[in-house]
């Protein structure tokens, strides 16, 4: 029997207990269907099959429809001839597009909250962001530090905590550490005064941080002395390194990627100006010295200002399996025009949207979302659909090497997902399955649909 067939066949009615079709009323005209006078049906738990829906898998966006149990993507093939098992939930997607959630590894805040600078209220100023994303589609992140006092690392890093996404809000991958280790040249809006060399190596990290539990991306500058020592360490740890905010030529930013560095933080800001003798950093995306299996990954912030569209072309079309969209997100974002703070520097948003170091015409971060970042990115470029949504998704995720877990909806994977329309704007967001946000009624707080006496189910988002 072919995967369409199957498909159909698992669309058949079942009754509850009185001898009638289970319905219920939720943002997708979801059809609920009791399960216990199903004997054919061994799962023990809730299956949901989103249908009328084109989904984003293997690069293409196919008409398929999306089967969820237990937090899990679901292959239908075998709940259908291993467990001659159905569907006890139906939600018609009503011809949108699903895409798996997206991915921001470089945010430094956003909605009043800086993640460098809140030690009073770390836990909580974690919890307001994650909660915040879910409107944006984003459904994990990598809350990041940037370069502050000893003392300010110490008491924030053990106070981030890894944790898995749910109503509360967008998941917490683990923490991206950009600073103090990185150029005074190009330190960009990072405060001078607390820039850091490797004067006694792995030390230096130590005596800085404390602790790196919890850690999961690095930013480091790889002209500085003993950086490559440095870079070793990191990997040992499962820490992905990144190069940025760097004067460093192509030979020094190679020397990094042989050393164990996968990933450039923010391309072209905070670093040296490409050259056609030297290309610098920039010139990794098409290095051939880059290690046979390496994937080398390049974070871009796609808002409109720190990048022109001409030099995101240049980037994509260079090296396009390797994009990754980030916003580098402050605490601006979510906020109105006015003056905020990052880290240890203050800033002001301008009515245009960008944000300078208070009295300067430097850039610090930016105030956009990851899913205006995709449109832009779909915009500038020209790419398809699916290779703009797979820069905010797939693509990070095979840069943190959870691409097992997160970033598809391969089977066996987390159902963090979104509903998007054509123009990809956000329509509902998913994680583990379970219903967290959606544009008409905002947050959700409950299970969007959960176990309603001994007959079956009741739909009550």
């Amino acid at each position: 029997m072919s995967r369409q067939k199957s498909s159909a066949s698992l669309k058949r009615k079942c009754q509850d207990d009185k001898g009638k079709v289970v319905k219920g009323r939720g943002p997708w005209s979801a059809t609920v269907y009791g399960y216990l006078e199903m004997p054919s049906n061994r799962s023990t738990s809730t299956i949901y099959q989103f249908y009328n829906c084109r989904i984003l898998k293997d690069g293409k966006l196919q008409r398929e429809d999306l089967w969820i149990r237990d937090g899990k993507i679901l292959n239908p093939e075998k709940l259908f001839f291993d467990e001659k098992g159905y569907a006890d939930v139906r939600i018609d997607c009503k011809n949108l597009l699903i895409a798996p959630g997206y991915i921001d590894v470089q945010i430094n805040g956003g909605f009043g909250v800086d993640f460098s600078s809140d030690v009073e209220n770390v836990e909580e100023g974690v919890s307001k962001v994650a909660k915040g994303l879910l409107a944006y589609g984003c459904t994990s992140f990598c809350p990041t530090i940037v370069t502050s006092p000893p003392e300010i690392y110490r008491q924030i890093i053990p106070r981030i905590k890894l944790r898995d996404g749910s109503s509360e809000g967008a998941g917490v991958l683990g923490i991206h550490i950009e600073g103090p280790f990185i150029s005074k040249d190009k330190k960009g809006a990072h405060p001078e005064k607390y820039l850091k060399k490797f004067r006694q190596g792995w030390d230096d990290v130590m005596e800085t941080y404390s602790t790196l539990d919890g850690v999961k991306l690095f930013t480091i500058a790889p002209e500085l002395e003993h950086s490559s020592d440095i870079i070793k360490q990191l990997v040992k740890r499962n820490i992905r390194v990144s190069v940025g905010h760097s004067s460093a030529n192509l030979s020094q930013a190679e020397a990094a990627v042989k050393a164990g560095a996968t990933c450039i933080t923010h391309l072209f800001n905070a670093m040296g100006p490409f050259h056609h003798r030297d290309p610098g950093i920039v010139g990794l995306l098409t290095s051939h010295k880059i290690p046979k299996g390496v994937t080398l990954f390049y974070g871009m912030i796609a808002d409109g200002i720190h990048t022109d569209p001409a030099a995101l072309r240049i980037a994509y079309r260079a090296h396009p399996q390797g994009i990754v969209l980030v916003t580098d997100a402050i605490t601006a974002m979510g906020l109105p025009i006015g003056s905020y703070k990052v880290g240890q520097q203050e800033f002001e948003v301008t009515p245009e949207g960008r944000a300078f170091v208070l009295g300067t015409k430097t850039l610090i971060g930016s105030i956009v979302t990851m899913d205006k970042c995709v449109k832009h990115f779909l915009e500038a470029t020209n790419c398809s659909t699916e290779e703009a949504l797979e820069a905010g998704t797939r693509h990070p995720a095979e840069m943190l090497g959870i691409a097992a877990q997160k970033g598809t909806l391969d089977y066996n994977s987390d159902a963090d997902f979104i509903l998007l329309d054509d123009e990809l704007n956000v329509q509902a967001t998913y994680i583990a399955g379970e219903l967290v946000w959606d544009k008409v009624k905002g947050n959700h707080d409950k299970r969007g649909v959960q176990r309603k006496g001994i007959s079956g189910f009741k739909d009550i988002v």
